[in-house]
């Protein structure tokens, strides 16, 4: 039997038996369901979406990767929306019905001039501020309103909630309700153009800016009439706005005391009475305040009812288990009378009211103070109460006043979140914040749950991260990182990029401070390309710079790779200047150095193609020339400090190649031989005599006569010349030293020609030639046997420099042998 493959009877089973108990066993799980032992990996949820005129592939992996939309893969242009699919679009936007008891649908008391006045503006294509206190009724003047103007405008009515939303997120929300164009977020071109032949009535709720931000808004949409709601802490719009401004008061003692009732369903007692008009002096009438006094009264009258009255009908189940018939701080027992609260706790009932709550309805105001006044979705509260019926929390706190709608979602009503603050909420809100973020960090991250489910939840994924930022331990920021790590993916293939922006910001602090370089360098990639996609090169060029270092500190080669190819987007749309790039004639140079030469060196113009050769001489103009040396002073010494400089300024990077070329020609023409070596020829020392002759003018002055034409006269008229230092420099052809009349005439020829001075023609010579490539110029080509001075490296004299030449010869004959070496008493 083979050792590896044992059967089962050696287990104590035949072949038989073992099969037969096998069939009898329970079957395999559904495979739907994950086998919990052996779980295959998650893949990455990998997204591509077009941004502008860029392709954006989100990888929660890597970072993601943004490059040019390829031909053919630019979108469909955006068709709007038919009535029917704004319809569909505005019942799944809308807040969620809370399980449970239906929350009572009240009228609007009060309101129909303002409701008949805005109908009106709007109908005109008037743009109206509606400015209230926090509670008094805004929004649902707005849903009002909404409704009548359903039929005014060709693209219909567009519900927007502004809070925490910039002018940015406003004017995209507004094209995704109008446009059909999925995965795909328009430049800023395409964008203003789509929203300025949009026609609609928008109704923008939770106002939260004011001034420049709103005229910006206001100016993108022409075409459509808006109905803002703010209060009045929120800067007022700018002076060329043409807004028009409608206040909301509270409701008068009538109606305060009406809407009560509605709430509680009866009339009210005397005292009861007296009591909501003591309230409706404290609360200038604010409706918010009597929806929550009448959830109080209503309270009482449960706690007041015999418990067992109504058991066989069930309408007392919903009492929270456990609990007694008189909750906590309520005096009494069940069925006697409860006094009413006081007006302090009328005023500010959020505590009261909670403690009469579910155990599951305080759970849930504790974490939603934990996040700031964000709530979680219903779906999300039985995983983070532990109550398996914790969704029907949101109907008890809806029902009491406690929530109010924010787009397709809930918050704490206005007020709720200081009084739970006094009451004692606040502890343990740390724990719980960590709670939901390491909820939402599992969720979101899920490949199952879709961006637009994150993007739903973003505000309290973004609270939960900023919540745990300034908290104390590494593992609070450990799992803000995890969050914003598995969130900020969602957010930005959900195209909610101002999610995606601040979950980016914080878990890059967060990694920070928790010292997780890795996830940090991520964060600081996605911010790069959230920059690129955005338009700021500036901060996209910072932000990835900083990934890409970091990234190769860690040794994270894929990372890095894709911070780089980023980066070469990011230099190929700033059009930044190419270090080393050809300029063409008369452009201005990129290095001021270049444009402003030092003091004492000549200005050189810009050539065309700054490439040397080694056997041609690269004559560079100049603009001005510097003043004329004194004879008597060594003018030939200015003439080598001029290389010299030329010199020391090529080397620092400041001129450009075509004085390097000439730096190196006088390099090679310069005779290094030691006096009287008996290896310089005759057609050497003339050859490099003939490029020395050339060169002179792009270092001597231009006054209209060459160097060699000044020592010739110079030599005239007194019968000396001035020899070259350390004899590397040969003096004219005539055997003593002295260059013959027809010598001079011929290098002052073409000073005085058709040729600019300042411009010479550059001559071409070859090594080993007998006599140089002939000059355009009117006189004759120089004599061969006329040697002119030849320039040396050095520009210090040597101790042959100090002592007085000999008196030259006037011979013209080149057959001597002094006509190529330099004779040693002159040396």
């Amino acid at each position: 039997m083979d050792p590896i493959h044992r059967g089962p009877e050696e287990f104590g089973h035949d072949g038989d038996g073992f099969a037969e108990e096998a069939g009898r066993r329970r079957p395999s799980r559904d495979p739907l369901t994950p086998d919990f032992g052996q779980q295959t990996p998650q893949q990455a949820r990998i997204v591509p979406l077009i941004a502008g005129d860029l392709l954006l592939t989100v990888n929660p992996v890597d970072g993601s990767e943004v490059e040019p939309c390829p031909p053919g893969e630019q979108p469909a242009e955006p068709v709007r929306r038919t009535p029917a699919e704004r319809a569909d679009r505005d019942r799944a936007a809308a807040p969620p019905v809370p399980p449970g008891p239906p929350v009572l649908g009240l009228p609007l008391l009060q309101r129909e001039d303002e409701r008949e006045r805005l109908t009106r503006l709007l109908a005109r294509g008037r743009s109206v501020r509606l400015t209230g206190p926090a509670g008094s009724g805004r929004t649902a003047l707005l849903n009002a309103v909404a409704a009548d103007c359903a039929e005014l405008a060709p693209d219909g009515v567009v519900r927007l909630n502004g809070h925490k939303r910039t002018v940015t997120d406003l004017l995209h929300g507004l094209f995704e309700a109008v446009h059909d164009a999925p995965l795909h977020r328009p430049d800023r071109e395409l964008l203003l153009a789509k929203l300025r032949s949009t026609g609609a009535v928008v109704v923008l709720d939770d106002l939260e800016f004011g001034g420049a931000a709103l005229d910006e808004l206001l100016d993108a949409t022409p075409e459509c009439a808006f109905l803002l709601a703010a209060t009045p802490d929120v800067a007022a719009p700018g002076p060329d706005s043409h807004l028009e401004e409608v206040f909301l008061a509270g409701l008068d003692r009538a109606a305060s005391v009406d809407l009560m009732e509605r709430v509680v369903e009866r009339k009210l007692t005397e005292e009861e009475a007296n009591w909501a008009g003591d309230l409706w002096f404290e609360s200038e009438g604010l409706p918010l305040r009597f929806v929550q006094a009448g959830a109080l009264l209503r309270q009482i009258d449960l706690l007041s009812t015999d418990p067992t009255a109504y058991d066989e009908y069930g309408y007392l189940q919903n009492r929270p288990a456990g609990q007694p018939p008189v909750a906590e701080g309520i005096d009494g027992p069940a069925g006697e009378e409860v006094v009413l609260p006081s007006l302090g706790e009328g005023a500010a009932p959020a505590a009261l009211l909670g403690s009469r709550l579910s155990e599951a309805a305080r759970d849930t105001l504790r974490f939603a103070f934990a996040l700031g006044g964000e709530v979680p979705h219903q779906a999300h509260l039985p995983a983070l109460v532990g109550d398996t019926h914790a969704d029907a929390a949101l109907g008890e706190l809806a029902g009491c006043g406690l929530l109010s709608p924010a787009g397709s979602r809930y918050r704490l009503a206005a007020g709720v979140l200081a009084q739970l603050e006094a009451a004692g909420y606040g502890e343990g809100a740390t724990d719980r914040a960590r709670t939901v973020a390491q909820h939402y960090a599992w969720w979101a991250g899920h490949p199952s749950v879709t961006p637009a489910r994150v993007v739903a939840e973003a505000d309290a994924i973004v609270a939960a991260m900023a919540q745990l930022v300034p908290g104390e331990g590494a593992g609070q920021t450990s799992v803000a990182v995890l969050l914003a790590r598995s969130a900020s993916p969602a957010f930005a293939a959900g195209l909610h990029w101002s999610a995606w922006e601040r979950s980016l910001r914080i878990g890059q602090e967060a990694g920070r401070i928790a010292g997780e370089v890795a996830e940090e360098a991520y964060f600081h990639h996605e911010l790069g390309v959230l920059a690129l996609c955005t338009g700021n090169l500036d901060r996209a060029r910072a932000e990835l710079e900083t990934s890409i270092s970091m990234r190769g500190a860690l040794a994270d080669k894929s990372g890095a790779v894709a911070g780089r190819r980023a980066l070469a987007l990011v230099d190929d749309r700033s059009g930044g200047p190419v270090v080393g790039g050809v300029m063409a004639m008369g452009e201005t140079p990129p290095n001021p150095l270049l444009a402003s030469p030092p003091r004492g060196l000549p200005a050189v113009m810009p050539v065309a193609m700054p490439r040397t050769y080694p056997d041609e001489t690269v004559v560079v103009s100049r603009h001005s020339a510097p003043p004329v040396a004194d004879e008597k002073e060594g003018g030939r010494f200015a003439i080598l400090g001029g290389a010299r400089r030329n010199l020391v300024a090529a080397g620092a990077g400041v001129l450009l190649a075509g004085v390097l070329g000439t730096v190196v020609t006088l390099g090679l023409t310069s005779n290094t031989d030691p006096p009287g070596d008996s290896g310089a020829s005759t057609e050497q020392s003339v050859t490099e005599g003939g490029d020395a002759e050339e060169e002179l003018p792009a270092e001597g002055p231009t006054d209209g006569t060459t160097p060699s034409a000044r020592t010739s006269g110079s030599a005239s008229a007194s019968s000396s010349t001035t020899p070259g230092p350390s004899g590397s420099e040969s003096v004219p052809a005539g055997g003593s030293g002295t260059s013959s009349p027809g010598a001079s005439a011929s290098e002052t020829a073409p000073s005085s020609g058709g040729s600019s001075p300042d411009r010479p023609t550059p001559t071409r010579t070859t090594p080993g030639t007998t006599k140089p490539t002939p000059t355009k110029s009117d006189s004759p080509p120089p004599s061969p046997s006329s040697t002119p001075p030849e320039p040396s490296d050095s520009p210090t004299p040597t101790e042959s420099e100090t002592t007085e030449p000999s008196e030259p010869d006037t011979s013209d004959s080149a057959s001597g042998p002094t006509g190529a070496v330099v004779s040693p008493s002159v040396a």
